[in-house]
């Protein structure tokens, strides 16, 4: 992914307001991300935790989401699987819902998906952030067929979402 400016980022969302994409929180470390080892820039609004916000790019430029997730359950420790990356948590996954943009999200229609709650998938496809014993599958797949799958399933995410 090309790196980003904040006010790429806030420019590029399409499923909230201008008003609320000029007043949502974009992380402060732009520069120091590895964009070479990120398929999408996600993160969470440490204010708001249930709020999070996804952005990747789409037909050569940025696109943008604002995502809700569920609250997680005390004491519910089931390894569940991102449905992004195909990575296992104890924990670690979350219901992710996002409006669906236009008059289908102002009208409360949405789309959901099993996310990363930290939203690191591209970083887990790459074996640079460890989930734990048996987050990864043992596949057959190259390491460039697993990043092109997380993109691919990001990408049909967002057409769910933009259609």
């Amino acid at each position: 992914m090309n790196p980003l400016t904040e006010q790429e980022i806030r420019a590029a969302f399409v499923n909230c307001s201008k008003g609320e994409a000029k007043r949502l929180a974009v992380p402060r470390d732009l520069a120091d991300r590895e964009w070479d080892d990120l398929d999408f820039l996600g993160w969470r609004d440490p204010q708001a935790p249930d709020r999070a916000y996804l952005v990747t790019e789409s037909e050569g430029r940025p696109k943008a989401i604002v995502l809700r997730s569920s609250g997680a359950v005390a004491g519910r420790q089931r390894r569940s699987m991102c449905s992004m990356c195909l990575t296992t948590h104890s924990g670690g996954v979350s219901l992710m819902v996002a409006p669906k943009a236009g008059k289908a999200g102002q009208q409360g229609n949405s789309v959901g998906a099993y996310l990363c709650s930290d939203l690191a998938c591209s970083l887990y496809v790459r074996g640079k952030k460890d989930a734990g014993p048996g987050a990864r599958l043992r596949e057959s797949l190259t390491l460039e067929e697993k990043i092109g799958r997380t993109s691919a399933n990001i990408a049909a995410f967002l057409a769910q979402v933009t259609a």
